[in-house]
């Protein structure tokens, strides 16, 4: 009892310790007569600045029949623009001491740079050329077509498990365009025209489908003028910007799926349909995940890895899309461990979830992993560009980088479990075996 009470001590003590560094982030926004939105935060913490822009185009606005176009845009705008030499937009970013990245996913593209502070004009420069100068010609297409394929091969049809999430997807969904991922179907981008690409770039690829971030150490009178400067100019997309308004139908029976793959051992997939990012609901799936997967002693890692013995690894996640999504629970068979025999130790651990308690132990756990998640996001000038970024593109609620904890510390116990019982159910679930090819039966 001692014990027990001192171990809550200590994690309400880590709580208020950790509420305590969560300082407010300060920024300013506005839009350019363009409909560019201009999110800027200073921090002069340290002489760098970091640039980014998010462009509100990912996979699901894509055409059925040319999937991979949101991806492949991301490589294909890191070749040059009408002013940046053919495979210099790196190399300019790395002799000016900084380093630049971009990622897709299946609502947004994201592109960023970091730099010495002195170099912030050379940033907004090169994402104002990618914005509206981009080279897209028949030899860039050609390049990224082969790195794009290359890409594919490497990180997903020759990677262990590199099927799993399309599997999934392609499984949990029917309708909504999530029913593909990013990285697309190669035939797909094969196929396409020039004139295809040119299109897709002139409809995404504009300030009035885009939101461009400043931080670090920077005069904001500065970053200003030459925002109006490189940006100002770039004239509003005309074209309509395609949103899918496809609803996926609430899913009334379980879906079973067996997948064969060069894998030496079988995992199990457990994927709930949940609500969308920022909804109410949504926090709570968020908390339910932690509650099974997040640490040494989440309910999977204790009692099916390390009592049980069953999994080499076990883990839980909701992907934060735009659109109602998936959670999904996995587990990667131990050596002798039949699939059927984890799944049943997979749903009896959800099942404690739906019917059981949760101790006010781990509920106050939940609560400090959400506090200092949303802290440490928040500790990098990185982390801080992109979640404004993203607050301001999906929730047009810039704000929620100082607010968006108190949703997660409102929940309370009761709203776990209510949540728990109205989403992960065996009529809202997809399983899926993921086995070896050896298990097929001839």
């Amino acid at each position: 009892m001692k014990r027990k009470a001192l171990s809550l001590l200590l994690l309400g003590a880590s709580f208020f310790a950790a509420k305590g560094q969560a300082t407010n982030i300060r920024f300013t926004e506005y839009d350019l007569p363009n409909g560019l939105h201009v999110i800027l935060h200073e921090d002069h913490a340290t002489p760098i600045v970091a640039v980014s822009v998010m462009y509100h185009v990912g996979s699901k606005n894509e055409d059925p029949t040319r999937t991979g176009f949101a991806h492949f845009f991301e490589h294909l705008l890191f070749e040059g623009s009408e002013n940046i030499g053919r495979g210099e937009y790196m190399k300019m970013v790395q002799a000016a001491g900084g380093q630049l990245n971009a990622n897709t996913t299946q609502d947004r593209t994201y592109y960023y740079e970091v730099l010495p502070s002195n170099q912030l004009e050379l940033a907004l420069w090169m994402e104002a050329e990618r914005m509206f100068q981009a080279k897209i010609d028949t030899i860039g297409v050609e390049t990224q077509r082969k790195v794009v394929k290359e890409e594919k091969k490497q990180r997903y049809d020759n990677t262990p498990y590199g099927q799993l999430l399309s599997v999934v997807f392609e499984n949990a969904f029917t309708t909504h365009p999530y029913r593909w991922t990013p990285i697309g179907q190669e035939q797909y981008i094969d196929e396409a025209k020039l004139s295809e690409f040119m299109d897709f770039y002139r409809t995404f690829y504009v300030p009035n489908n885009a939101v461009l971030v400043v931080g670090g150490d920077f005069n904001p009178e500065t970053a200003k003028a030459y925002i109006n400067k490189y940006f100002g100019t770039i004239p509003r997309g005309t074209k309509p910007i395609p949103r899918p308004t496809a609803v996926e139908p609430v899913q009334t029976a379980e879906k079973r799926v067996n997948f064969y793959d060069n894998v030496q051992l079988p995992a199990v997939v457990l994927a709930y349909h949940t609500p969308k990012l920022g909804s109410e609901d949504f926090y709570a799936v968020q908390l339910l995940n932690q509650l099974l997967s997040q640490g040494k002693s989440s309910r999977f890692q204790k009692a099916i890895v390390d009592e049980q013995q069953k999994a080499l690894a076990v883990g839980a996640f909701a992907i934060p899309n735009e659109d109602p999504g998936v959670a999904m629970m996995y587990g990667i068979a131990n050596a002798g461990i039949s699939p059927e025999d984890l799944e049943r130790s997979m749903l009896a651990e959800v099942d404690k979830v739906l019917n059981g308690t949760i101790s006010d132990e781990e509920y106050q756990k939940l609560i400090n992993q959400a506090e200092n998640d949303f802290v440490q996001q928040n500790q990098r000038v990185t982390g801080v560009i992109e979640n404004l970024a993203t607050y301001y593109t999906f929730m047009n609620n810039t704000n929620l980088i100082n607010t968006e904890l108190e949703r997660y510390t409102k929940i309370s116990k009761d709203d776990l479990k209510r949540v728990a019982q109205k989403y992960f159910t065996p009529a809202n679930r997809l399983v899926v075996h993921y086995l070896p090819k050896s298990m097929e039966k001839k």
